[in-house]
């Protein structure tokens, strides 16, 4: 395993603005609840810690490196998580000659180490595609829950021509406002609360979810919660303009039961403005929809990315 990126460990941090793990007894909890629910997804084939123009990107990649293969899927985990949380889905999502990449968000809990502060929402555009731009590939299919799909639509406002297809499950503040709900989850991560108050918290958010010591993902996100300080822009709301703008092939997935926006109007702008877009509302799903239904969000996120490659080939455009 590649760990000689130092993490960023101390008040030190705090002056430059850079995400950072409060004291080093924080961060040895916290690796080892990471590398505990590390264990429960596939052995990565490789595992990378790629530079940027923001910090060092962690990645793991699931599949051989072929140029043969078709075009890869790259994703981006929701807020305070990082790539354990894909545990649910991998299997599912590795399909035969598909490389998948799964990375830690900059800024975020993991193993990304952050160097430059963000002076900007757009600046994760930035990041995201000078990471493509280090693992080699021109263009990739993305996946994003939350906050990751928010970040998957700034590459795609960024450098367009990167993105094969967006897949977004139940992104936030980009088809419907955020809601004091998710506000109150926000802050609520931000302070120092009791673990009892933090697992009430995860579990309002993820619709009742178990969210005990048990779950190493909910473990993971609450230890992230608890240990790591992060200093990121508000995630900017898109205007009709810039999501209209965007005309890459796009699956959006609504859970009918988020909290983090209405539902049914995040699902009505999604379908109003997106020119490519197919629009899903699951009704009963909750915001942690990828661990709700994780055959199902496989099943739906490959025969639509399948589909885009299909149509690619048929065009010329692979």
């Amino acid at each position: 395993m590649n760990d000689h990126v130092r993490p960023n460990i101390g008040e030190g941090f705090r002056r430059r603005r850079l995400g950072h793990f409060q004291d080093a007894p924080a961060y040895t909890r916290y690796r080892r609840i990471y590398d505990r629910a590390m264990a429960d997804l596939p052995a990565p084939d490789a595992i990378q810690d790629v530079p940027t123009g923001f910090g060092t990107v962690r990645v793991h990649r699931f599949g051989a490196d072929d140029a043969d293969a078709a075009t890869p899927l790259l994703l981006l985990p929701g807020r305070t998580a990082s790539t354990p949380m894909w545990a649910p889905n991998l299997t599912g999502l590795h399909a035969p000659g598909r490389v998948v990449y799964a990375i830690d968000l900059l800024g975020e809990p993991g193993l990304s180490v952050q160097s430059r502060p963000f002076a900007s929402a757009a600046d994760h555009g930035v990041w995201l595609a000078e990471l493509l731009t280090g693992l080699g590939l021109d263009r990739t299919h993305l996946l994003g829950v939350s906050i990751g799909g928010w970040t998957a639509f700034r590459l795609a406002t960024h450098a367009p021509e990167k993105v094969a297809s967006l897949s977004l499950l139940d992104p936030a503040s980009l088809f419907g406002r955020i809601t004091w709900k998710a506000v109150a989850v926000s802050l609520g991560a931000l302070g120092p609360l009791p673990e009892p108050w933090r697992r009430r918290l995860l579990s309002w958010i993820s619709g009742g979810a178990d969210t005990s010591g048990d779950d190493p993902v909910a473990a993971l996100i609450s230890a992230g919660m608890r240990d790591f300080t992060a200093f990121l822009p508000p995630p900017t709301y898109p205007s009709d303009e810039e999501v209209a703008a965007v005309g890459i092939p796009t699956l959006a997935v609504i859970a009918g039961r988020s909290i983090i926006h209405d539902p049914g109007r995040a699902a009505e702008r999604a379908r109003r403005l997106l020119s490519r877009g197919t629009v899903e509302l699951w009704p009963d799903a909750s915001h942690a929809l990828n661990g709700e239904f994780p055959e199902r969000v496989a099943a739906r996120v490959l025969a639509f990315i399948d589909r885009v490659d299909a149509d690619d080939a048929l065009h010329g455009r692979r």
